[in-house]
């Protein structure tokens, strides 16, 4: 079952610190709550064609195992990673400066398989409220990661 989702978001820091979570999938279970684990496969530094092997926690103890692969990453601007199924997905995030801040773009288009195309069946808007949880949640850590910068010069 094909869907998409496209959101567009602002958030309060420059694209040089919000990209690099992005473009970091073993930084996701810090900040996206469905994200359970990542784990690059191989050694050496991620790059296009990366491997990461993935887990995402969906509704209560069902988890979901699959890959992630790197297929764009253009540095502060734009990264583009495919999940294997049975997400079988593609997300884009494209970073811009906007005021202080950044803004998201994140593009979400995929063929769910099996089991999770009754996720898939989700209306538009809920698909987008759960996608929107990841952001509010890099947000919060962004903003812990300045108070600690400032109680430590103080």
């Amino acid at each position: 079952m094909w869907r998409r989702v496209t959101l567009d978001v602002h958030l309060d820091h420059p694209p040089a610190r919000v990209f690099r979570y992005f473009a970091d999938p073993g930084t996701w279970p810090d900040w996206a709550p469905a994200v359970e684990m990542r784990r690059q496969v191989g050694d050496g530094p991620s790059s296009v064609g990366s491997r990461w092997s993935a887990v995402d926690r969906i509704i209560g103890p069902f988890r979901v195992r699959f890959e992630d692969v790197l297929e764009v990453v253009e540095p502060e601007e734009r990264v583009v990673w495919h999940s294997t199924s049975p997400w079988n997905s593609r997300v884009e995030y494209a970073c811009a400066p906007e005021g202080g801040g950044t803004r998201v773009r994140a593009d979400y288009g995929g063929d769910v398989a099996g089991w999770l195309r009754l996720v898939a069946l989700l209306p538009t808007f809920v698909l987008a409220r759960i996608l929107m949880r990841d952001f509010v949640g890099l947000q919060r850590l962004l903003d812990a990661e300045d108070a600690r910068a400032h109680a430590g010069s103080a």
